[in-house]
């Protein structure tokens, strides 16, 4: 599990690093966390990872991701 835990770290820490500013909210009541890499950003794609990860596009530039279950990652 950490390993697994350091190589997502690792595939999102680039994004971070690139915009510099990143916005986030959490929704408690549904337990999801919302970061976003651009505002306003308008997605016209996503894609769900095995793990319950959504990642957001726009014009094929990640522009945010949604973690479901957010309170159950350790």
């Amino acid at each position: 599990m950490e390993t697994a835990y350091l190589e997502e770290i690792n595939v999102a820490l680039p994004y971070f690093l690139k915009h510099k500013t990143v916005w986030s909210s959490y929704d408690e009541e549904a337990d999801i966390l919302y970061l976003h890499f651009k505002k306003p950003n308008h997605a016209d794609n996503a894609e769900m990872t095995e793990d319950e990860v959504i990642i957001r596009y726009e014009d094929k530039e990640i522009i945010g991701v949604t973690i479901l279950n957010a309170s159950q990652r350790k």
